[in-house]
């Protein structure tokens, strides 16, 4: 039994620095022998966890959605319903890659641009994870206008592409261009977007996108 876990212990050490590399150098950039010069591990010490590559990154997909649904999802659904849950969720997200924790910032963006074209196992997962995000953004956003926080002839799935395209050109900007305001311009235009929706029963919105942040940010702990 002790072995068992303490071998669970470190296939999810090895997967957390896997997502951190994929994250920068692509999932095709991720090899048994990257890993095991990042670890200091042999390679045959991860070739007992993992028996292909493509095995290596289906597993290492899977533990980047089990992080951002522990880091991200999972304390949101402590907000109220409607608008607070939805900021929540969508404050938390800036935050948490905002803050570095990855390399390459956000894993999913990166591995959705690297494996949009390409077929196979790998990819389809990964849209798979991306469909269950939009549904995500989609139910909070069904909730808040349930709760009377957006006005009920607001397309939901038209504006959780909004936010998600807001949050990706958010991550090409700052990847990309250095921008380190980009998501700070990303909190306010997805504040702009959600007052432009919102009710005069829907509680306030953040003013301040640096406070927000603030917040976000000292609340998340890896």
């Amino acid at each position: 039994m002790h072995r068992r876990a303490r071998g669970l212990r470190t296939r999810t050490a090895i997967l957390r620095s896997a997502v951190d590399i994929a994250s920068a150098e692509g999932l095709e950039g991720l090899t048994v022998g990257r890993l095991a010069e990042d670890l200091g591990m042999s390679k045959s010490g991860l070739f007992a966890h993992f028996g292909s590559k493509e095995e290596l990154q289906l597993a290492t997909v899977e533990m980047a959605r089990e992080i951002f649904i522990e880091q991200i999802t999972r304390p949101a659904l402590v907000a109220p319903k409607g608008m607070p849950r939805l900021w929540s969720i969508i404050d938390r997200w800036l935050a948490y890659i905002e803050r570095g924790i990855y390399k390459g910032g956000c894993f999913f963006t990166a591995a959705s641009f690297e494996f949009d074209s390409r077929r196979g196992p790998v990819r389809d997962r990964i849209a798979e994870i991306m469909r269950e995000w939009i549904g995500v953004l989609v139910r909070a956003l069904e909730q808040a206008q349930n709760t009377g926080h957006i006005g009920p002839k607001i397309d939901l799935t038209q504006l959780a592409f909004e936010i998600q395209s807001i949050a990706i050109g958010g991550h090409w900007a700052s990847q990309l261009l250095d921008d380190r305001q980009s998501y700070s311009r990303s909190r306010v235009l997805m504040l702009e977007k959600l007052r432009s929706v919102a009710t005069a029963q829907c509680p306030a919105l953040p003013m301040s996108t640096v406070s927000a942040r603030r917040k976000a940010t000292a609340s998340i702990v890896v």
